[in-house]
Protein backbone atom coordinates (compact mmCIF):
# COMPACT_ATOMS: atom_id res chain seq x y z
CA UNK A 1 0.00 0.00 0.00
CA UNK A 2 2.98 2.28 0.55
CA UNK A 3 4.30 4.39 -2.25
CA UNK A 4 1.09 4.78 -4.24
CA UNK A 5 -0.29 8.27 -4.78
CA UNK A 6 -3.68 8.82 -3.15
CA UNK A 7 -6.56 10.88 -4.46
CA UNK A 8 -9.78 11.63 -2.56
CA UNK A 9 -12.94 11.69 -4.68
CA UNK A 10 -16.41 12.13 -3.23
CA UNK A 11 -18.60 9.05 -2.91
CA UNK A 12 -21.30 10.93 -4.83
CA UNK A 13 -19.04 11.37 -7.87
CA UNK A 14 -17.90 7.76 -7.73
CA UNK A 15 -21.48 6.48 -7.69
CA UNK A 16 -22.45 8.71 -10.62
CA UNK A 17 -19.73 7.20 -12.78
CA UNK A 18 -21.37 4.94 -15.37
CA UNK A 19 -18.24 2.89 -15.89
CA UNK A 20 -14.89 2.20 -14.27
CA UNK A 21 -13.51 5.19 -16.14
CA UNK A 22 -13.70 8.40 -14.14
CA UNK A 23 -13.09 11.88 -15.52
CA UNK A 24 -10.87 14.01 -13.31
CA UNK A 25 -11.41 17.64 -12.45
CA UNK A 26 -8.84 20.16 -13.62
CA UNK A 27 -7.32 20.34 -10.12
CA UNK A 28 -7.18 16.54 -9.76
CA UNK A 29 -5.53 16.16 -13.15
CA UNK A 30 -3.01 18.88 -12.29
CA UNK A 31 -2.22 17.19 -8.96
CA UNK A 32 -1.66 13.75 -10.50
CA UNK A 33 0.24 14.69 -13.62
CA UNK A 34 1.92 18.01 -12.84
CA UNK A 35 2.50 17.93 -9.08
CA UNK A 36 3.02 14.19 -8.50
CA UNK A 37 4.29 13.59 -12.06
CA UNK A 38 2.35 10.34 -12.26
CA UNK A 39 2.94 8.54 -15.59
CA UNK A 40 0.14 6.93 -17.59
CA UNK A 41 -0.67 3.29 -16.80
CA UNK A 42 0.45 3.81 -13.20
CA UNK A 43 -1.47 2.39 -10.22
CA UNK A 44 -2.80 4.85 -7.64
CA UNK A 45 -5.24 4.71 -4.74
CA UNK A 46 -8.67 6.34 -4.68
CA UNK A 47 -10.56 6.97 -1.42
CA UNK A 48 -14.05 8.36 -0.94
CA UNK A 49 -13.28 9.67 2.55
CA UNK A 50 -16.01 7.38 3.89
CA UNK A 51 -13.98 4.31 4.71
CA UNK A 52 -13.33 2.75 1.29
CA UNK A 53 -10.14 2.52 -0.75
CA UNK A 54 -9.80 1.41 -4.38
CA UNK A 55 -6.91 0.78 -6.67
CA UNK A 56 -7.04 2.73 -9.91
CA UNK A 57 -4.86 3.25 -12.96
CA UNK A 58 -4.02 6.41 -14.85
CA UNK A 59 -5.06 5.98 -18.47
CA UNK A 60 -4.86 9.43 -20.05
CA UNK A 61 -4.59 13.06 -19.05
CA UNK A 62 -8.09 13.59 -17.68
CA UNK A 63 -9.16 10.04 -16.84
CA UNK A 64 -8.40 7.19 -14.48
CA UNK A 65 -9.68 3.62 -14.51
CA UNK A 66 -10.99 2.29 -11.17
CA UNK A 67 -10.11 -1.35 -10.68
CA UNK A 68 -13.07 -3.39 -9.41
CA UNK A 69 -15.30 -0.58 -8.14
CA UNK A 70 -17.79 -3.05 -6.62
CA UNK A 71 -15.05 -4.64 -4.53
CA UNK A 72 -12.87 -2.03 -2.76
CA UNK A 73 -9.25 -2.86 -2.10
CA UNK A 74 -9.79 -1.98 1.58
CA UNK A 75 -12.61 -0.78 3.84
CA UNK A 76 -12.68 0.52 7.38
CA UNK A 77 -15.57 0.81 9.81
CA UNK A 78 -16.28 4.27 11.27
CA UNK A 79 -15.18 4.79 14.84
CA UNK A 80 -18.25 4.80 17.09
CA UNK A 81 -17.23 7.67 19.39
CA UNK A 82 -16.23 10.65 17.27
CA UNK A 83 -13.67 13.26 18.28
CA UNK A 84 -14.62 16.90 17.83
CA UNK A 85 -12.46 20.01 17.89
CA UNK A 86 -14.35 23.29 18.27
CA UNK A 87 -12.09 26.31 18.00
CA UNK A 88 -12.16 30.05 17.78
CA UNK A 89 -10.55 31.11 14.51
CA UNK A 90 -7.18 32.71 15.32
CA UNK A 91 -5.61 35.59 13.42
CA UNK A 92 -2.95 33.21 12.13
CA UNK A 93 -2.65 29.44 12.06
CA UNK A 94 -6.17 28.19 11.39
CA UNK A 95 -5.13 26.38 8.23
CA UNK A 96 -2.42 24.61 10.22
CA UNK A 97 -5.07 23.56 12.74
CA UNK A 98 -7.13 22.01 9.94
CA UNK A 99 -4.20 20.12 8.45
CA UNK A 100 -2.67 18.85 11.67
CA UNK A 101 -5.92 17.90 13.42
CA UNK A 102 -6.83 15.90 10.30
CA UNK A 103 -3.50 14.09 10.42
CA UNK A 104 -3.87 13.38 14.15
CA UNK A 105 -7.35 11.87 13.86
CA UNK A 106 -10.05 14.46 14.66
CA UNK A 107 -13.39 13.56 13.06
CA UNK A 108 -15.35 16.83 13.24
CA UNK A 109 -14.07 20.41 13.20
CA UNK A 110 -16.30 23.27 14.33
CA UNK A 111 -15.02 26.81 13.60
CA UNK A 112 -16.37 29.24 16.22
CA UNK A 113 -16.96 32.96 16.49
CA UNK A 114 -16.07 34.15 19.98
CA UNK A 115 -16.31 37.53 21.70
CA UNK A 116 -12.58 38.26 21.95
CA UNK A 117 -11.74 36.91 18.54
CA UNK A 118 -9.25 39.06 16.64
CA UNK A 119 -9.80 37.54 13.19
CA UNK A 120 -12.43 39.37 11.15
CA UNK A 121 -14.15 36.84 8.94
CA UNK A 122 -14.53 38.20 5.43
CA UNK A 123 -15.39 36.19 2.30
CA UNK A 124 -16.41 33.25 4.48
CA UNK A 125 -17.82 31.24 1.56
CA UNK A 126 -14.46 31.36 -0.23
CA UNK A 127 -12.66 30.43 2.97
CA UNK A 128 -14.91 27.39 3.47
CA UNK A 129 -14.03 26.14 -0.02
CA UNK A 130 -10.35 26.63 0.78
CA UNK A 131 -10.75 24.75 4.09
CA UNK A 132 -12.32 21.75 2.32
CA UNK A 133 -9.42 21.63 -0.14
CA UNK A 134 -6.88 21.69 2.69
CA UNK A 135 -8.64 18.86 4.50
CA UNK A 136 -8.74 16.80 1.30
CA UNK A 137 -5.01 17.31 0.81
CA UNK A 138 -4.33 16.28 4.39
CA UNK A 139 -6.46 13.13 4.04
CA UNK A 140 -4.45 12.17 0.94
CA UNK A 141 -1.15 12.91 2.66
CA UNK A 142 -1.81 11.06 5.93
CA UNK A 143 -3.65 8.13 4.25
CA UNK A 144 -6.84 8.34 6.31
CA UNK A 145 -9.88 6.52 4.95
CA UNK A 146 -12.37 8.72 6.81
CA UNK A 147 -12.38 12.40 5.97
CA UNK A 148 -13.05 14.81 8.84
CA UNK A 149 -16.19 16.91 8.52
CA UNK A 150 -15.82 20.67 8.88
CA UNK A 151 -19.02 22.38 9.98
CA UNK A 152 -20.29 25.86 9.18
CA UNK A 153 -18.80 28.61 11.28
CA UNK A 154 -21.16 29.65 14.12
CA UNK A 155 -21.21 31.86 17.19
CA UNK A 156 -20.29 29.90 20.32
CA UNK A 157 -23.42 31.13 22.14
CA UNK A 158 -25.57 29.56 19.42
CA UNK A 159 -23.51 26.38 19.21
CA UNK A 160 -23.31 25.32 22.87
CA UNK A 161 -27.07 24.63 23.32
CA UNK A 162 -27.10 22.39 20.23
CA UNK A 163 -24.51 19.96 21.59
CA UNK A 164 -24.56 20.15 25.38
CA UNK A 165 -27.38 17.64 25.88
CA UNK A 166 -26.19 14.94 23.50
CA UNK A 167 -22.37 15.09 23.44
CA UNK A 168 -19.42 15.13 25.85
CA UNK A 169 -17.81 18.58 26.11
CA UNK A 170 -14.83 20.14 27.82
CA UNK A 171 -13.69 23.75 27.54
CA UNK A 172 -9.99 24.59 27.53
CA UNK A 173 -9.48 27.47 29.97
CA UNK A 174 -5.97 27.50 31.43
CA UNK A 175 -6.40 30.87 33.14
CA UNK A 176 -9.23 29.55 35.33
CA UNK A 177 -8.06 28.40 38.75
CA UNK A 178 -8.44 24.74 39.77
CA UNK A 179 -9.10 23.47 36.24
CA UNK A 180 -8.56 19.75 35.83
CA UNK A 181 -5.98 18.62 33.34
CA UNK A 182 -7.73 17.29 30.22
CA UNK A 183 -5.93 13.96 30.49
CA UNK A 184 -7.03 13.54 34.10
CA UNK A 185 -10.61 14.51 33.32
CA UNK A 186 -10.77 11.93 30.54
CA UNK A 187 -9.56 9.26 32.95
CA UNK A 188 -12.20 10.19 35.52
CA UNK A 189 -15.35 10.57 33.47
CA UNK A 190 -17.54 7.70 32.40
CA UNK A 191 -17.58 7.74 28.61
CA UNK A 192 -18.36 4.58 26.74
CA UNK A 193 -15.92 4.58 23.81
CA UNK A 194 -18.53 2.60 21.88
CA UNK A 195 -21.10 5.40 22.18
CA UNK A 196 -22.16 5.32 18.55
CA UNK A 197 -22.92 8.68 17.01
CA UNK A 198 -21.82 10.72 20.04
CA UNK A 199 -19.01 13.25 19.94
CA UNK A 200 -16.27 13.98 22.48
CA UNK A 201 -15.52 17.70 22.08
CA UNK A 202 -12.77 19.95 23.33
CA UNK A 203 -13.38 23.66 22.81
CA UNK A 204 -10.50 26.07 22.23
CA UNK A 205 -10.90 29.79 22.84
CA UNK A 206 -9.29 32.92 21.37
CA UNK A 207 -5.84 34.06 22.39
CA UNK A 208 -7.44 36.89 24.34
CA UNK A 209 -9.19 34.36 26.54
CA UNK A 210 -12.87 33.72 27.22
CA UNK A 211 -15.13 36.68 28.00
CA UNK A 212 -17.14 36.89 31.24
CA UNK A 213 -20.32 36.24 29.22
CA UNK A 214 -18.85 33.08 27.73
CA UNK A 215 -17.61 31.83 31.10
CA UNK A 216 -21.06 32.45 32.60
CA UNK A 217 -22.59 30.43 29.77
CA UNK A 218 -20.22 27.50 30.41
CA UNK A 219 -21.15 27.54 34.11
CA UNK A 220 -24.84 27.73 33.27
CA UNK A 221 -24.60 24.58 31.17
CA UNK A 222 -22.28 22.90 33.72
CA UNK A 223 -19.56 22.28 31.15
CA UNK A 224 -16.25 21.04 32.53
CA UNK A 225 -13.37 23.48 32.10
CA UNK A 226 -9.94 21.90 31.67
CA UNK A 227 -6.35 22.88 31.04
CA UNK A 228 -4.02 21.49 28.42
CA UNK A 229 -0.74 22.77 29.84
CA UNK A 230 0.72 24.69 32.77
CA UNK A 231 1.65 27.43 30.29
CA UNK A 232 -0.58 29.69 28.20
CA UNK A 233 -0.83 28.28 24.68
CA UNK A 234 -1.65 30.03 21.44
CA UNK A 235 -4.96 28.95 19.92
CA UNK A 236 -3.26 26.90 17.20
CA UNK A 237 -0.94 25.18 19.70
CA UNK A 238 -3.83 24.47 22.06
CA UNK A 239 -5.93 23.00 19.25
CA UNK A 240 -3.21 20.57 18.21
CA UNK A 241 -2.44 19.63 21.83
CA UNK A 242 -6.11 18.90 22.50
CA UNK A 243 -6.40 16.89 19.29
CA UNK A 244 -3.49 14.70 20.30
CA UNK A 245 -4.80 14.14 23.84
CA UNK A 246 -8.29 13.19 22.62
CA UNK A 247 -6.97 10.79 19.99
CA UNK A 248 -4.51 9.22 22.40
CA UNK A 249 -7.32 8.63 24.91
CA UNK A 250 -9.54 7.00 22.28
CA UNK A 251 -6.75 4.80 20.97
CA UNK A 252 -6.15 3.52 24.49
CA UNK A 253 -9.83 2.76 25.01
CA UNK A 254 -10.83 1.17 21.75
CA UNK A 255 -9.23 -1.11 19.22
CA UNK A 256 -10.66 -0.85 15.72
CA UNK A 257 -10.40 -3.50 13.05
CA UNK A 258 -9.59 -2.59 9.45
CA UNK A 259 -11.03 -5.03 6.95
Amino acid sequence: MKGLTRLIISNHRLKLSKSNFLELTKNESHYLYKVMRTPFNKEIFITDGQGSLWKAKTVKENFIEIISFNKPFSTQKPKPLLLGLATSIPKNGFEDILKMSTEIGIDIIQPLITERQIKKLKNLAAKEIRWEILINESVEQCERLWKPKILKCVNIHNWIPTVVEKDFISISATRIADCKNLKNWLREIEINPNSKGRILWNVIGPEGGWSSNELSSFLKYKIQMVKLSDTILRTSTAAITASYILNEWRNEKVKFTEF
